[in-house]
């Protein structure tokens, strides 16, 4: 061996050592120093001094919106403080470039206005302590707006209005404040019945059949479409968007229906934008549909139940969320408190391979670490969040041991400083 070749080498193995050598802390690899940003929405009424509502039981424990930051390699989360707001903040969203945040308030009443309805407001984010400053707050156009999204081209945000039975577009300003409503729709005819056709035996979970109940609103990935699901309607609206006016048209295809008292919730998109997933409330069901990106057109393919086999009595659904990599789906049970795990075929067809216990009592939503790595369960009666470090290879959940207290906790959503500043 050429001298040359062996003094390569050794300098190799002497810089190798000397790595090896220095104290741990110095050997982690290296990490973005920009901190990543959790934000939780909370039900918090009993804020009366700000404002007295109540629009869940039970009445809301949190302070608003609470700031946490995330170490990126436990996951786990540390306060940074709150921004307080008595008309809980339930649902965030945040823009690509991670200056402003969105808040649906899930309230029914605007200051001392007698018209029923809720706030939409929007927030500053200081990227370095996550701190929050309110830019402005807005009517919802509905009451008790319960879900808030951006459009792909960050000039709209779209709302859901549950207890209004309502959709809301508003317009978003070049200071990221919000304008005026874009658009309006609402439908309070074809409730479907209370007792929905596929929940399990012995089920009592008739909630959202009194009236219509809009429960998720947000653009197709390439923002061509919106969508939104109305629980007491047991239908998925599909409406052409223009991206320019803010306007929605009613699509080809203007909704497809669950079965009658199924109740759909939530839905997601799998990464590669030809599969849909929506789970019923009542139902205990998790659908899949294609979709046709030219068309918005949605055709049912597989039902699937949410909860273990044998399983007997009452169960709320609650969220669902497509794993980064698109082999799992994850969907929420309230009452049985758990997480159903499914893996995802080569077709989209999902099968059930766990159900992870939560840790807390009615998981009204959960949500993946921008790694994908870490998954952050919202326990809404325990007054906590739970979280569970994901198996990549299995879609398992494994719980951490690490819990945080939250008042009444509703979602989580996270700002990763570090990617928002390469944007």
């Amino acid at each position: 061996m050429s001298s040359s070749r062996t003094t390569r080498r050794r300098a190799l193995q002497t810089a190798v050592a000397a790595v090896a050598a220095l104290p741990v802390s110095a050997t982690v690899s290296a990490q973005p120093a920009e901190p990543l940003f959790a934000y939780i929405g909370t039900f918090s009424s009993p804020l009366k001094d700000v404002l007295p509502t109540q629009v869940d039981l039970p009445p809301g424990n949190g302070r608003g919106i609470h700031i946490f930051e995330v170490n990126r390699e436990s996951g786990e989360l540390s306060p940074r403080g709150t921004f307080d707001l008595g008309t809980s903040p339930s649902c965030l969203a945040v823009n690509e470039a991670g200056t402003r945040l969105y808040s649906a308030n899930e309230t029914d009443r605007v200051g001392d206005g007698a018209e029923k309805q809720g706030s939409i407001s929007s927030f500053r984010i200081n990227r370095s302590s996550g701190a929050l400053e309110m830019l402005n707050t807005v009517p919802a156009g509905g009451a008790g707006p319960t879900y808030v999204s951006l459009h792909p081209n960050g000039k709209f945000l779209l709302v859901a209005n549950y207890f209004g039975g309502s959709i809301s577009v508003l317009s978003v300003l070049e200071d990221g404040s919000l304008g005026p409503m874009a658009d309006f729709r609402q439908d309070d005819e074809n409730v479907g019945p209370p007792r929905a056709e596929h929940a399990p035996p012995g089920s009592f979970a008739f909630s959202g059949h009194d009236r219509t109940h809009a429960h998720q609103i947000a653009a197709s990935p390439d923002g061509r479409y919106v969508l939104h699901v109305d629980l007491g309607q047991d239908r998925i609206y599909v409406w052409e968007f223009n991206a320019e006016t803010g306007r929605l048209k009613p699509a080809a295809q203007p909704w497809v229906t669950l079965p009658p008292g199924d109740g759909p919730r939530h839905f997601h998109f799998h990464p590669n934008g030809r599969w849909f997933y929506s789970i019923q409330e009542e139902g205990s069901t998790i659908v899949l549909f294609d979709y046709d990106t030219a068309s918005g057109k949605l055709s049912k393919r597989q039902t699937v139940p949410s909860l273990p086999e044998g399983f007997a009595g009452s169960n709320f659904c609650s969220e669902i969320l497509v794993s980064h990599d698109g082999r799992f789906v994850y969907g929420g049970n309230r009452l049985h408190d758990s997480i159903g795990i499914f893996a995802v075929a080569d077709d989209g067809t999902l099968t059930q391979t766990g159900n992870e216990w939560t840790r807390g009592n009615y998981p009204r939503s959960f949500e993946f670490d921008p790694t994908g790595n870490f998954l952050y369960c919202l326990n809404q009666r325990a007054d906590n969040v739970t979280l569970f470090r994901v198996d990549r290879n299995t879609g398992a959940l494994n719980f951490t041991g690490h819990y945080t207290p939250v008042g009444n906790p509703s979602m989580i959503l996270f700002l990763d400083t570090a990617a928002a500043a390469r944007r």
